[in-house]
């Protein structure tokens, strides 16, 4: 199942890439944009810390990476993680973009790409696992349909040594059918307009 589900994936101009070697520097520009945002995720990826993040992520048999391509350019990092093949269900998490891609729809369109994959090839839940802190990401996963189903406390201790809460989101492949459906017919609508 690993391997029907951790597939190159593709949406026009969009593009997710098993993450590899020759990410690597488009990744690390991409992770150094944005140096603030860091104290919010578990692991940090900028300056001198990212190569040793790349390498335990690559490395990571629990993870499942991508690298993030919006026209020929890295523009961040996404994940599988902790596939559970007899349960359905898997997390898409590990997710970055740099800030000039944020609010373009980039996001949308990567995970519209997973979950249409994820559902495709019999998984039946995805999982997100959020940050309390993390506002921006808690609204993305709103707006895909997400449901809020409860609050992990103090889940991790991130590498500030912050205590985290998490924050957990699902999506189930009913829902996901619902809330594709209901998409396509307001962008008919705003396409007549």
């Amino acid at each position: 199942m690993r391997d029907a589900l951790f597939v190159g994936l593709a949406d026009g101009d969009v593009r997710l890439e098993p993450l590899h070697q020759r990410h690597r520097e488009g990744l690390r520009a991409a992770c150094g944009a944005d140096d603030e945002i860091w104290a919010i995720y578990p692991v940090r990826y900028d300056g001198g810390h990212f190569d040793a993040a790349f390498d335990a992520l690559v490395a990571n048999a629990q993870r499942m990476p991508y690298a993030v391509i919006d026209r020929q350019s890295v523009a961040g990092m996404t994940a599988w993680l902790r596939p559970d093949w007899t349960a359905q269900t898997v997390e898409i998490g590990n997710s970055f973009v740099r800030p000039d891609a944020r609010g373009s729809g980039l996001n949308s369109r990567m995970k519209r790409l997973m979950l249409d994959h994820a559902f495709a090839v019999g998984i039946r839940r995805v999982e997100f696992l959020i940050d309390e802190r993390n506002a921006r990401s808690q609204a993305a996963a709103r707006k895909i349909g997400a449901v809020k189903e409860g609050v992990l406390r103090a889940e991790r201790v991130t590498w500030t040594g912050h205590i985290r809460d998490t924050g957990l989101y699902a999506i189930l492949a009913e829902q996901w059918s619902e809330h594709s459906a209901s998409a396509s017919v307001q962008s008919e609508s705003q396409r007549r307009i």
